[in-house]
């Protein structure tokens, strides 16, 4: 084991705890962590790892490839995620940076905001997004508008675009998967604010758009319309 799992393995035996413990403390399966502690996944999916470095108090950098401190006390509190710690740009990352089965299972990385101190409006189209009706099973297709303000730090594009495709075998109603994206991303990013517009494309005969802000935006940002027309059929 000389891969993460040698460095989860002897970081549990130090803890004292039991393998159900560590289970328990870090909200992972017991049979995910087996997996993890006997060196079966390489790189394992969704948040895992950071809620083992957490439960454990580990600096995710080391837990994940040796390098920097040990003990996550030892990092300065006012830092920030760079590019250093990205998992999924470049090809790797759970699942071989591949899809995500489920949005729950996908993970949306940060890094930190090179232009903390100026308010900027950061935009991200998605104009080919699919979700499954919860009902028939068939698929639905939107197109989606992502603009936000960010604070501290800002979302990766890969990680958006894999957590996004994650949705292709999701069930979910359009408001519902409109605004599950909007809390997942609020989440991650605590942006200054944020705005989605889900574009969906007919259903039944009758296309639903679906508007979500955070509130009020920053006074003086510029903030472009979203330029997607309503839908108009072949009118």
């Amino acid at each position: 084991m000389r891969h993460w799992a040698k460095r989860l393995n002897d970081s549990l035996h130090q803890s004292g705890w039991s393998k159900a413990e560590l289970a328990r403390r870090s909200g992972i399966s017991y049979d995910s962590l087996n997996k993890y502690l006997a060196a079966r996944v390489d790189n394992p999916r969704g948040d895992s790892l950071p809620r083992l470095a957490s439960a454990l108090g580990l600096n995710i950098i080391w837990l994940r490839d040796g390098i920097g401190p040990k003990d996550s006390s030892k990092k300065s509190k006012d830092s920030l995620p760079g590019h250093e710690t990205l998992t999924l740009l470049g090809g790797g990352g759970g699942n071989g940076g591949g899809i995500p089965s489920s949005p729950e299972e996908a993970r949306l990385e940060t890094v930190k905001n090179p232009h903390s101190g100026k308010d900027y409006l950061v935009r991200f189209s998605c104009p080919e997004f699919t979700s499954l009706c919860p009902v028939t099973g068939q698929p639905d297709f939107a197109h989606l508008v992502i603009d936000y303000v960010p604070a501290k730090v800002i979302v990766e594009s890969k990680s958006l675009k894999l957590f996004l495709a994650s949705y292709r075998n999701h069930a979910g109603f359009h408001e519902d998967c409109t605004l599950a994206i909007a809390e997942r991303l609020t989440g991650a990013a605590k942006p200054k604010w944020l705005r989605i517009g889900g574009y969906w494309y007919p259903r039944g005969g009758i296309p639903i758009d679906v508007f979500h802000q955070t509130g009020a935006p920053p006074k003086n940002l510029w903030i472009p319309d979203q330029g997607v027309p309503p839908y108009r059929g072949r009118g």
